[in-house]
C-alpha cells in the first residue's frame, strides 16, 4: 500500500476531537435555532397575530413541501457534482447560511400593509424553504465527510443532539417567554412556572405583539449566523468522492438509491414517521397550552423541563446503544416517548390543568423519549450513504441527504399542515380568546393522539432496518479494499 493510499486511509477514519464534534454540532444549533422557531411558532403567528385563515396556513405548508419534492433532488445533484477549495459541502453553510437568517427574520417582520398577506407570507415562506435546503442537505452530508470512524460518528451524534437541544432550550422555554415579556397588550405580573418566578408578561396571540415576535426573532437570527460561520470554520471534510466519482454524478442516482439501497429507504420512511408526529406536537404545542391547559406563562420553565433530557443525556446515546442494540434504544425511547404522551392526557383533563408537577413529569419523559429517537438516528445516515457507495460505486453523500431530506420533509409537511387543518374541521376560531369542546378535542387528538399512533408504527419500521454494527464494520472493510 502506498504512503499517499495509507494516509488517505488514516485521515477518513480521523477520531474527531471535542472542539471538532462541537464545531459540527453548532450547525445544528443554528438550524434548530432558525427553523426550529418555524416549525414550532410560525403556525400561532400565522393564525394569531398575522390573522391567516386556519386552512389557508396549512394549504401554504403543503404546497412549498410540494415543490421541495422536485427542488431537493436538484440540490443534491448539484452539490455532488461540484467542489471548490474550502470543500464540497462547507461553503454552502455561508453561501446559503445569511439568505436563510434574513428570510426567516422577514416571516415576522411587522409591517402594517402585509398582515394577513397570503401572498407574502406563501412567497417568503417558499423562499426561506429553498434556501433552508441549500444549508440542511450540504450540512447533513458533511456529516458523512469528517470520518469513517463509527464511535467517533455515534459520539458526535451525540455532540451534534446536545447543542441542538441546547437551540431548543431557546426556541421552546426562552422564545415565548421573552416574546411575551415584549408584548403590550394586557400586561400583568404571571407565574411562569419556575419555581415561583413571576414576570411582567402580555399576549403574544393578540396582533399588537407584531412587533415583540420580530425583534425577539431578529437577534435569534444574529445568534444563528455567528454558530454557521463557527461550524464553517471548525470541520474539515475527509471523506469525499474521487473526481470520477464527481464527474459522473447524474439527476437519476436518486432512483438508483431508492431501487438498490434498502436501508435507505427504511431509514427514510422512519425520518418521516419521526418528524411528523415531531411536528404534530410542535404545531400545536401553543395552542395546546394556551386553550388547552390555559397555561400559555408556563411554556417557558415546561420548555426548560423538555431540554434537559436533550441536553444532558446524548452523552450516554453511544453507551445504550452498546447495552440494548440498535433497534432496542430505538423501542426503549419511542415507548418512553409514548408513555409521557398518555400523561400528557392526563394533564388535559378536567382538574388536572394547575397541576404543574404532571406537566414537568409528563414533558420530561415524553421529550427524553423524542429527543432520543429522533436524535440518534442521524447516526445511521453515514453508514447508509457508505452502503450505498458499495452497491453502486457512487458516493452519492448530498444525493442521500436530499432523500432524507425529503423524507424530513414530508413528515415536517404532514405535521404542520394536518393538524392546522384538524383544527378547521373541529371548529377552531382564530379570533376567540376561548375555544369550544369540539376545538379543544382537537387539539388533543393532534398533540396527542396521533403522534401516539406514528410512534407505534415507527417502532415496527425500525424493526426491519438491515444493518447491524456489524454490517457497518464489514462494508467499511469491503470499501477500504476497493479503494486500494
Amino acid at each position: 500500500m502506498s504512503r499517499d493510499v495509507l494516509k488517505n486511509h488514516h485521515d477518513e477514519y480521523h477520531i474527531l476531537t471535542r472542539g471538532e464534534r462541537i464545531g459540527y454540532g453548532m450547525g445544528d444549533f443554528a438550524q434548530n435555532l432558525v427553523f426550529g422557531t418555524i416549525g414550532g411558532f410560525l403556525a400561532l403567528h400565522m393564525l394569531t397575530v398575522n390573522a391567516i385563515g386556519t386552512a389557508t396556513a396549512g394549504f401554504i405548508f403543503l404546497f412549498v413541501r410540494i415543490i421541495n419534492v422536485f427542488w431537493d433532488p436538484m440540490v443534491g445533484t448539484y452539490v455532488d457534482k461540484r467542489i471548490s477549495a474550502a470543500g464540497k459541502y462547507r461553503p454552502w453553510l455561508l453561501r446559503a447560511g445569511v439568505p436563510l437568517v434574513i428570510l426567516s427574520a422577514l416571516l415576522f417582520t411587522p409591517i402594517p400593509g402585509i398582515r394577513g398577506s397570503v401572498p407574502f407570507a406563501f412567497i417568503v415562506y417558499l423562499a426561506l424553504d429553498l434556501v433552508y435546503s441549500l444549508v440542511n442537505i450540504p450540512y447533513g452530508s458533511l456529516n458523512a465527510s469528517l470520518t469513517r470512524d463509527p464511535e467517533s460518528i455515534d459520539k458526535l451524534t451525540s455532540t451534534r443532539m446536545m447543542l441542538a437541544n441546547t437551540a431548543n432550550l431557546l426556541v421552546y422555554t426562552l422564545f415565548p417567554m421573552f416574546v411575551q415579556m415584549a408584548s403590550p397588550k394586557d400586561r400583568s405580573l404571571k407565574d411562569t412556572g419556575f419555581f415561583g418566578l413571576e414576570l411582567n408578561m402580555g399576549n403574544y396571540t393578540d396582533p399588537s405583539a407584531n412587533y415583540a415576535w420580530f425583534g425577539v426573532y431578529s437577534i435569534y437570527m444574529l445568534i444563528g449566523a455567528v454558530a454557521l460561520f463557527i461550524c464553517y470554520k471548525y470541520t474539515k471534510e475527509r471523506v469525499v468522492a474521487t473526481a470520477e466519482q464527481t464527474a459522473n454524478v447524474k439527476t437519476t442516482d436518486l432512483f438508483l438509491e431508492l431501487k438498490y439501497n434498502r436501508p435507505l429507504v427504511i431509514l427514510g420512511l422512519f425520518f418521516m414517521l419521526g418528524f411528523t408526529f415531531m411536528f404534530f406536537m410542535n404545531t400545536v404545542n401553543g395552542f395546546f397550552n394556551q386553550f388547552v391547559v390555559g397555561h400559555s406563562e408556563w411554556m417557558g420553565a415546561i420548555g426548560l423541563v423538555a431540554s434537559i433530557p436533550g441536553i444532558l443525556f446524548p452523552v450516554f446515546w453511544p453507551r445504550l446503544k452498546k447495552i440494548f442494540g440498535k433497534k432496542g434504544f430505538f423501542h426503549l425511547f419511542l415507548a418512553m416517548f409514548i408513555v409521557g404522551e398518555l400523561l400528557t392526557y392526563v394533564w388535559s383533563r378536567e382538574g388536572m390543568h394547575d397541576a404543574l408537577w404532571l406537566a414537568y413529569i409528563a414533558t420530561f419523559i415524553k421529550q427524553w423519549g423524542l429527543t432520543s429517537a429522533t436524535g440518534f438516528m442521524w447516526a445511521l445516515v453515514p453508514e447508509v450513504i457508505a452502503y450505498g457507495e458499495l452497491k453502486s460505486g457512487k458516493r452519492n453523500a448530498a444525493i442521500i441527504n436530499a432523500i432524507m431530506g425529503l423524507f424530513f420533509k414530508i413528515g415536517f409537511t404532514l405535521g404542520g399542515a394536518i393538524p392546522l387543518w384538524l383544527l378547521a374541521v373541529y371548529g377552531f376560531n382564530e379570533t376567540g380568546a376561548q375555544q369550544n369542546a369540539n376545538a379543544i378535542d382537537g387539539i388533543i387528538m393532534t398533540a396527542v393522539w396521533i403522534p401516539i399512533v406514528l410512534a407505534f408504527i415507527s417502532m415496527i419500521v425500525i424493526q426491519v432496518y438491515p444493518i447491524s454494527d456489524k454490517n457497518v464494520t464489514d462494508i467499511n472493510r469491503q470499501l477500504d479494499e476497493i479503494r486500494v
